[in-house]
């Protein structure tokens, strides 16, 4: 088909735009329960990290899809405020990261939160549609891990 010709989607911009206010959304749910000190960005890390605990930074990033250097910046403020550490590994050019107690106190109503938001984001789609727009997500983020996979090889 010729990329001149082809129609135009917006599937692209459409998820910016429902990233943007499902993050606005959730801040604010996140502030309106006490959790100032979170936002969805830090709750990203923290989530992957109350699923498997004490991983090395690499392996972090790759559950994240977040960059080694977005990814320890993020780090850097989530240690500073005392929700988790990190510490050298077997390997010293690698750390390991450790949620503290702070953070495992957080991950119950950070939970409910996420509850709350799913429906929100669901509204009044069917259990079927959402299972059938969560296949369509996996099946999209996984083309574009290929692709990116395949511009590091081509380098």
């Amino acid at each position: 088909m010729n990329p001149e010709k082809q129609e135009q989607r917006e599937s692209g911009f459409l998820i910016a735009k429902i990233h943007q206010i499902t993050n606005r959304i959730f801040n604010k749910m996140l502030k309106d329960y006490g959790l100032d000190e979170l936002n969805s960005g830090r709750g990203r890390i923290l989530y992957t990290l109350w699923q498997r605990d004490n991983i090395p930074i690499r392996e972090l990033s790759i559950k994240t899809q977040l960059t080694k250097s977005t990814l320890t910046t993020m780090l850097d403020r989530l240690e500073k405020k005392d929700f988790l550490s990190r510490e050298s590994g077997k390997d010293r050019r690698e750390f390991i990261v450790k949620l503290s107690d702070k953070s495992k106190k957080f991950k119950e109503d950070y939970e409910k939160i996420s509850g709350e938001m799913t429906e929100v984001f669901y509204g009044n789609l069917t259990e079927g549609e959402r299972d059938t727009f969560e296949d369509y997500l996996r099946r999209i983020l996984n083309n574009l891990i290929i692709a990116k996979d395949n511009q590091k090889d081509s380098k």
